[in-house]
């Protein structure tokens, strides 16, 4: 009997990481691989949709030629990291002047070299798209995080924010990274008040 290949499904595989509370908990994550591509813009403007599909354009040739060696894995969910050049808070800044850096986690055995592969044929053969030499892999190592679940419209963000603030200060926590957000729900798909998305921090301990 011919046995059918597994497929990884990172969601499913790693509860750790694509879980979260409706409270503020502390959790700890290890080094992961990721695909990521960084630029400055509004998410809802051109360059940010670009970026997006030149993102997953490069994930899904990754899979394909990662099924081909019976390593297939379903493409995980778009994550973000976001900051502004500024101190003050990202809400009070034009939404132009936002940077991200859009990510996809990659399995464990994913390598460089089927990286390159797939960026190469992305390159040849999707022209049009401007971004996609720009995907790079890389390692993220985020270590001791402050996460909540996020159910709503990203607009209310800021009401999830406070609370994981507040439970950084009450714990002694200072903020140790860039704001992570894991995008759970499809906007296309989902009614905005059902959305979750993931909001993380990394953090130390304040001395």
């Amino acid at each position: 009997m011919k046995l059918i290949p597994t497929k990884l499904d990172l969601s499913k595989a790693d509860k750790t990481y694509y879980s979260a509370t409706n409270r503020p908990a502390l959790v700890h994550l290890d080094a992961l691989s990721y695909l990521s591509i960084a630029d400055k813009g509004a998410p809802d403007g051109p360059v940010f949709a670009n970026a997006t599909e030149a993102l997953y354009t490069v994930a899904y040739g990754v899979k394909g030629l990662c099924k081909k060696e019976n390593q297939d894995f379903t493409v995980p969910k778009l994550e973000g990291l976001w900051w502004v050049e500024s101190d003050k808070y990202a809400l009070e800044v034009p939404r132009e002047e936002w940077h991200w850096k859009l990510l996809i986690r990659m399995p464990d055995f994913v390598n460089r070299e089927s990286v390159d592969s797939a960026l190469a044929n992305a390159i040849a053969k999707k022209k049009d798209l401007e971004q996609v030499h720009r995907v790079v892999f890389e390692t993220l190592h985020e270590g001791a995080c402050v996460q909540m679940m996020h159910i709503g419209p990203y607009r209310t963000e800021p009401d999830t924010i406070e609370k994981i603030h507040s439970f950084m200060k009450q714990h002694s926590f200072v903020q140790n990274g860039l704001h992570h957000e894991i995008y759970l729900s499809d906007p296309r798909k989902v009614d905005p008040s059902s959305m979750k998305t993931i909001l993380r921090f990394p953090v130390k301990q304040q001395k």
